[in-house]
């Protein structure tokens, strides 16, 4: 089909998929492991929380076998630490190409979400085989994991609409959205779960939407991690963030062409 004769939608689907290759070309086409670039950081983070929690301290967190455990949070984390990262550069970084084309713009954040997301589904086979090594059994619940992917990637689209745009007006928003990422994963539940928490915190630990979201992975492993109420706010904080991304995104694009 002629690309005039397609819907819109299918053209946006389209071109939405030939950016994301490109990312990913670009990515690893001057890298030796490629792919294994993806999972390594990851793998590195959790073999060391591991070694500290288990080896170096008497750890009170978490379940058998916390490499599991560690990782079923870790992963996702960094689809959403990366993208929301890169989203800070998504217009400066492709100003020219941006100014140049008619593609809706909202296709520019969206691709980051979709490169990093084949890649975290690209490392879910490693979070297999150190569950198959390490003796944890699949739940039930695993059918529950296309939900948490889709309920991440409304989350991830949300913020990063919100965030690409305004790091254009503000630059420093850039080092400040670092900062936040930072804190964010010390009070997410990842190396540790949100039943861990004392009492007073559980409360507004179920206000960050990834405590939800991490706790809907780990049903695949831990069935006892799983939380509805979590889940349902988790799913609904992240609506409400991509309904507030969509309009910053509006009221911005206009002003945003303009400055970059």
């Amino acid at each position: 089909m002629r690309p005039e004769q397609r819907t819109s939608f299918a053209r946006y689907r389209h071109s939405l998929w030939l950016l994301t290759q490109r990312d990913l070309r670009v990515r690893y086409s001057t890298s030796l492991l490629g792919y294994f670039w993806s999972i390594l950081d990851p793998l590195v983070m959790a073999g060391i929380y591991w070694f500290v929690f288990t080896q170096v301290f008497q750890r009170t967190v978490g379940h058998e076998p916390y490499i599991v455990f560690l990782l079923s949070a870790l992963l996702p984390w960094m689809w959403f630490n990366g993208t929301v990262s890169d989203c800070t550069r998504a217009f400066l970084r492709e100003a020219k190409l941006i100014r140049s084309t008619r593609i809706p713009r909202t296709i520019w954040v969206n691709r980051l979400v979709l490169s990093k997301g084949i890649e975290f589904v690209a490392s879910i086979p490693v979070l297999l085989l150190f569950a198959t090594v390490a003796g944890a059994e699949l739940s039930g619940w695993v059918v529950l994991f296309p939900l948490a992917i889709l309920i991440q990637t409304i989350l991830t689209a949300g913020i990063g609409l919100i965030v690409a745009p305004l790091v254009v007006f503000f630059r420093d928003l850039e080092r400040a959205v670092k900062l936040i990422l930072r804190f964010l994963f010390y009070a997410s539940p990842i190396i540790y779960g949100t039943a861990d928490l004392p009492t007073e915190l559980q409360f507004w630990a179920g206000f960050n939407p990834l405590s939800g979201l991490f706790n809907l992975y780990r049903a695949a492993f831990f069935p006892e991690q799983l939380d509805w109420t979590l889940v349902l706010i988790s799913a609904l904080m992240s609506l409400l963030f991509l309904g507030i991304g969509l309009i910053v995104f509006t009221r911005t694009e206009r002003a945003v062409l303009k400055e970059i």
